[in-house]
């Protein structure tokens, strides 16, 4: 049967918070497709995963050009489910796409040069059989094309009307202020950056937060349980099938069992709050007040409507922020 959404999707449980100082507004919790969307993974669980999200008020899809495995099969993959079943919800959707990583043989295939990255953004259009991405980024800075270049072509995307709005991702602070400078003086404001941010890896305090709260950028940080850590997964060891054991995985085994200690401690606090681990860390992300959005990344409905959850407490009192820095050190 034809997919319907709930049609109280957005009745006021999902809150959408202002990007930055834009007129966009992000679902707090937004749906990223790095995994389980590309050819190695169930192409109906991945239909499943986006019905319910929408259901649930998530209205931002990311992606980037490498994501998969293999690179580009996310966009294929869900770009056909988009056509199928979202066509007619266009416009209630922000889908976001990214170039700047590994696409393809040659010069031209990867980083930051004006060719590539208006190339993988057509690439990444036909994949997705769009005629337009609400959000494109830089994915990477690259440290051998002129920040200008790089951001004369996202600011062209716009220009030509295929993307609403422009990004970067993995800036660090001193070139994300520069990047967001020049596209200001070229007429295109940059309203969102996405970093790596959780409560393993807090690089984003050290300056750039500054940065996009002084700027008006809003933050949408990825991998907010730092690959699956910061959940009960791993409180018993490494079970089958997890990240930490697939060979095309990002998470390593060396990693978690450097960690567990400290997440078994987070999961107990989690538990005197009423909350899982996993949603105690996705609370914990949207309570920076830099962010607009916390980017996650689900492999089942069951996983989806877990982290969903965790908006149902996103207060935290200083003794219990103390706590949690006590216990990561």
């Amino acid at each position: 049967m034809p997919y319907a959404p709930d049609p109280y999707r957005y009745d006021g449980r999902m809150p959408y918070r202002n990007c930055g100082h834009s007129g966009l507004k992000l679902p707090a919790i937004s749906l990223g497709f790095w995994h389980n969307f590309g050819d190695v993974d169930d192409l109906n669980e991945s239909r499943r995963i986006m019905h319910r999200a929408f259901d649930l008020g998530i209205t931002h899809f990311d992606f980037a050009n490498n994501y998969g495995p293999p690179p580009g099969s996310a966009e294929r993959n869900c770009g056909r489910i988009i056509r199928e079943d979202f066509l007619i919800h266009r416009d209630e959707l922000i889908i976001a796409t990214k170039a700047g990583y590994l696409m393809w043989d040659g010069p031209y295939g990867e980083w930051g040069s004006r060719k590539s990255v208006l190339s993988s953004l057509d690439q990444s259009l036909s994949r997705l059989q769009l005629d337009y991405v609400d959000i494109f980024y830089s994915h990477r800075p690259d440290p051998e094309t002129p920040l200008e270049e790089t951001m004369g072509a996202l600011a062209t995307a716009v220009q030509q009307g295929k993307a609403l709005y422009v990004g970067i991702s993995n800036y660090p602070p001193s070139m994300a202020a520069d990047a967001i400078d020049i596209l200001q003086d070229i007429g295109v404001r940059c309203i969102i950056h996405q970093p790596c941010y959780n409560m393993f890896d807090r690089w984003i305090e050290n300056g750039l937060t500054d940065v996009l709260l002084e700027k008006g950028v809003g933050c949408i940080p990825f991998s907010p349980l730092a690959q699956g850590l910061l959940t009960e997964r791993y409180l018993k060891g490494i079970p089958d099938g997890s990240r930490a054991i697939k060979e095309h995985g990002f998470l390593q085994e060396s990693t978690v069992s450097d960690k567990i200690s400290q997440i078994r401690k987070l999961s107990t606090l989690a538990s005197k709050r009423g909350q899982t681990l996993a949603n105690m860390a996705l609370a914990w992300v949207l309570h920076h007040p830099s962010v607009t959005s916390a980017l996650i990344g689900v492999s089942s409905v069951a996983q989806l409507e877990e982290n969903v959850r965790c908006l149902e407490q996103l207060d935290f009192p200083s003794d219990v922020l103390a706590d949690i820095d006590s216990i990561l050190g």
